[in-house]
């Protein structure tokens, strides 16, 4: 009896050690592993036994490492290995032939480590979505291969799916606890229009990542969401006293730079007011309220007139500089208003004819793979194609060149206050160079706000949109800025309301005085 018992204990173990040398297997007893799973299935997939002789996903190769290798596991990847890899995994190995392993692996299982402080450590650290969640794991010989000089070539098919992919590959932590992340460091990537073809100096796990960008985490998203909400409700505030205080000063003082400021102070705080109002009507409301499309409609109009004017600032101050002061346009500021007015409204009207207004439901994705969605009404999300060129042109290629046009005009300003402050330095002047020695410090602290002043008008912040993909710093100074705009425009206006000084200084002549008064209203 003891020894039958002894029999069947020694079956069942022979059994279970057979079925976890099968490489369908393999994946799973390595992830029970507590240190890094990836060491132990690059070397267990190299002596596992195939149960067939198709296995999904994984397909082993006895190859002559005197020439060059294709692979395929799946229809949707593939590996070129140059014979020069292949030699140089079998070492000082007589048998000129080589077992090559390429296996797909789901990306769920490859954990991120968190960002290392020191950042040379992690220069070349991507995140992303791992396309189709496909890791393509390539193992050759017995040693391992880096530093190519024919490098590896891995295809990844997409079919069109995706427009911009990144190949990396999986770069373990110093942890040892089996995190890591995906790094570009000897790969790069080209794309044939139907695949992603990965060039690689050495074998490991690969994967590409579709647009990769940066990664903002749930709590991020949120203290994101609360200075935005929090910045449009002060700039609505601010907006309103902004516009009562440039009222007050046109009836006081009219100028053609007052009016101007006016509409655009007007147009600002219908976009904030819009906006707020649409993301909370958003979640109240049905995809095809009617509310909801006269919301996404007045969002929409009231950015783009927010962006005329900011153009129209620009155009008038550009006029003050180059015409010396003398704008002398019939009914200059009605042909401003047809412009600042006129074009949202035309745009408007079109884009509401098209059906383009709508709940916008956007689908959001953190580092840990958790999704999420935000809505607002804006523009339908699921409108068809071909409203996605009227979209581009309003949203991005329209503020893009307002803003470009502004900071030239800006670099003009800068350039016209440096030849004041050096025409009117005095330095050849025994007796006033004591004075302009003691004032320059003041002067240049008066144009650096003057300057600063004027970009926040001129809507220069929004080109910092570019460094939200670059930094999460750059996400909070963009957010910080363009939501608080109604604040920073009421304390322009209260720089307004000081009368500027009269400069008595008699070696400035009278184009600079003009120049010097009219930044100081502009």
């Amino acid at each position: 009896m003891w020894i039958t018992f002894f029999l069947v204990t020694i079956f069942c173990f022979s059994m279970s050690q057979a079925v976890a040398d099968y490489c369908e297997n393999v994946l799973q007893e390595c992830l029970k592993r507590p240190t890094a799973w990836t060491r132990c299935y690059e070397d267990k997939i190299m002596t596992c036994k195939p149960r067939g002789r198709f296995m999904a996903g994984i397909r082993q190769l006895k190859v002559d490492s005197l020439q060059e290798v294709d692979v395929s596991p799946t229809h949707e990847h593939r590996v070129h290995i140059p014979s020069s890899a292949l030699q140089r995994s079998r070492g000082n190995v007589p048998e000129v032939e080589v077992l090559v392993v390429a296996s797909v692996i789901n990306s769920s299982h490859f954990k991120l480590s968190p960002r290392s402080k020191g950042r040379q450590i992690q220069f070349h650290r991507r995140e992303g979505t791992v396309f189709r969640g496909s890791v393509l794991s390539v193992k050759a010989g017995t040693l391992s291969v880096n530093n190519l000089q024919q490098p590896i070539k891995l295809i990844f098919r997409h079919d069109k799916e995706v427009e911009n992919g990144t190949c990396v590959f999986w770069a373990e932590s110093a942890m040892g606890n089996g995190t890591g992340y995906w790094s570009t460091e000897g790969c790069e990537t080209s794309n044939t229009g139907n695949e992603f073809i990965c060039s690689c100096n050495h074998l490991s796990f690969f994967a590409v990542l579709v647009n990769p960008q940066l990664s903002v985490s749930k709590s991020h998203s949120e203290t994101l969401s609360y200075i935005t909400y929090i910045g449009s409700a002060l700039s609505v505030v601010f907006t309103f006293i902004s516009l009562i205080i440039y009222i007050c000063l046109h009836r006081r003082r009219p100028e053609k730079t007052t009016n101007l400021h006016m509409q655009l102070t007007g147009a600002m705080l219908c976009l904030h007011l819009s906006f707020l109002l649409s993301c909370f009507s958003a979640w109240l409301l049905n995809e095809d309220s009617p509310v909801c499309l006269v919301l996404g409609l007045i969002l929409h109009w009231s950015l783009l007139a927010t962006f005329s004017w900011t153009a129209l600032e620009g155009f008038h101050l550009y006029l003050l500089l180059s015409r010396v002061f003398n704008i002398t346009f019939r009914k200059y500021l009605l042909k401003l208003s047809l412009v600042g007015w006129g074009f949202p409204t035309l745009v408007a009207v079109i884009c509401a004819i098209s059906g383009v207004y709508g709940k916008y439901t956007l689908h959001m994705r953190d580092a840990k793979l958790s999704n999420t969605t935000a809505h607002i009404c804006w523009m339908n999300s699921e409108f068809p194609k071909k409203h996605l060129i009227t979209s581009f042109i309003t949203t991005v290629a329209f503020p893009s060149l307002v803003v470009l046009f502004n900071a030239c005009v800006m670099g003009l300003v800068v350039f016209k206050l440096w030849g004041i402050r050096r025409g009117s330095g005095g330095f050849g002047s025994n007796t006033g160079w004591k004075k302009t020695n003691k004032n320059k410090g003041w002067n240049l602290w008066k144009d650096s706000v003057k300057v600063l002043g004027l970009s926040l008008v001129l809507g220069l912040p929004w080109g910092l949109t570019s460094i939200t993909y670059v930094s999460l710093p750059g996400i909070y100074v963009f957010t910080i800025f363009n939501s608080c705009q109604g604040v920073f425009m009421f304390l322009w206006s209260l720089a307004l309301t000081r009368k500027p000084q009269s400069n008595n200084n008699s070696s400035t002549d009278t184009c600079q005085k003009k120049l010097t008064t009219s930044l100081n209203n502009s």
